[in-house]
């Protein structure tokens, strides 16, 4: 299911909030509310920018916040909303740790009235899910399967066919099953790959092409590491790998490790990741990973922040561009997209310091 491609600038947004003001009773109502806001683990560099913040940004606008983080474990999360539930939360914020596992608590804060934004994964199988905010999940994946071609020489940076021909050997790799996310970045990026798959343009040595076949528990590192090793000793004893399609950055770090473990070096295969964060962006200014999608979880933090604080005055949100995609299992989830961005280390410089997301020190 592809996404709609309507992806308004923040900005826009803010100055274009849509609604009837907030009364005084509901403004008095709202302020000072408790939010629990649950992240999926701190192993994750990206999540802890998220929960910061969204802490931030919430206090800011006068909520109080109560933040856990899961360390990936599931009923450590139902509990944790179990507890924001019980402390009194008007409302609450969840990146989940497996989307779909979560319907008993999301239940217990619907029979409390309490609503519930879905961050960045989106909670499936229950209609207890009032709004989601995330980035453009299926263009991340296109982004990625772009810069995998262009890294190759298949393409060039205005989507041209570039100087090389091919056949190139690939390998896939997807995020966990568990996470609806995995499957937009897999099917985007798929979306750019088949025509060069089915013409024998990239091969797949190992023959593990399918979307259940390549998925990475819990977006783990060392997970795909062990699979990496895995595919080399059986595929790459006889030819070179030449690219990976990874989904992200954590991901990418352990294909790397496998990769150097197996003779590869100092030129690597083209590895794409996501997120950003800090070890990648030094491995691609190192010429090891190649690329990263860039997704600026400030700007989600700021977009969630604004929607929470409208349901907390009884307002839709304006922060909502997308109304048809995100279908759960159970309904349509509104939702609000922002839009990635492709790093490599021709335009980190521009994108990542420019910005101000990281210093110039901080990618020494």
């Amino acid at each position: 299911m592809r996404s709609a491609r309507l992806v308004v600038p923040l900005v826009a947004l803010v100055l274009a909030a849509c609604g009837a003001p907030a009364t005084g009773s509901q403004v008095q109502a709202a302020k000072g509310a408790l939010v629990g806001v649950t992240m999926p683990t701190t192993s994750s560099e990206r999540w802890n920018h998220d929960g910061q913040n969204i802490k931030r940004d919430l206090e800011a606008k006068g909520h109080r916040v109560d933040l856990r983080y899961a360390e990936n474990d599931v009923p450590n999360q139902v509990k944790q909303i179990e507890d924001q539930i019980r402390a009194g939360a008007k409302l609450l914020i969840i990146a989940s740790v497996d989307g779909s596992a979560l319907t008993k608590p999301l239940q217990l804060a619907a029979d409390a009235r309490i609503p519930v934004i879905a961050y960045d994964r989106l909670l499936r199988d229950s209609p207890n899910v009032d709004y989601y905010a995330t980035f453009e999940n299926f263009r991340v994946g296109v982004y990625q399967a772009e810069s995998l071609l262009t890294g190759l020489g298949l393409r060039t940076g205005d989507g041209s066919p570039g100087p090389s021909t091919g056949p190139f050997t690939i390998e896939l790799f997807a995020g966990s099953p568990d996470d609806n996310n995995a499957t937009f970045f897999f099917n985007g990026a798929m979306s750019v790959l088949k025509p060069y798959l089915d013409s024998g343009t990239l091969v797949v040595r190992s023959g593990q092409t399918d979307f259940q076949a390549v998925t990475t528990l819990r977006w783990d590192g060392e997970t795909a590491r062990k699979r990496m090793e895995d595919i080399l000793a059986t595929s790459y004893r006889r030819t070179k790998l030449n690219g990976v399609l990874s989904p992200y950055d954590g991901i990418s770090l352990g294909i790397l490790t496998a990769l150097k473990n197996n003779g590869y070096g100092p030129v690597f295969p083209i590895v794409t990741g996501q997120d950003a964060e800090l070890p990648s962006v030094k491995s691609i200014i190192a010429d090891q990973q190649y690329s990263t999608i860039y997704k600026d979880t400030r700007e989600l933090a700021t977009v969630t922040a604004l929607m929470a604080d409208a349901v907390l005055k009884e307002r839709t949100p304006p922060q909502l561009n997308n109304l048809n995609d995100y279908y759960n299992g159970v309904k349509v989830v509104p939702a609000f997209l922002l839009n990635p961005v492709s790093v490599n280390k021709a335009n980190y410089h521009k994108v990542l310091v420019e910005s101000g997301y990281y210093t110039d020190d901080q990618l020494r």
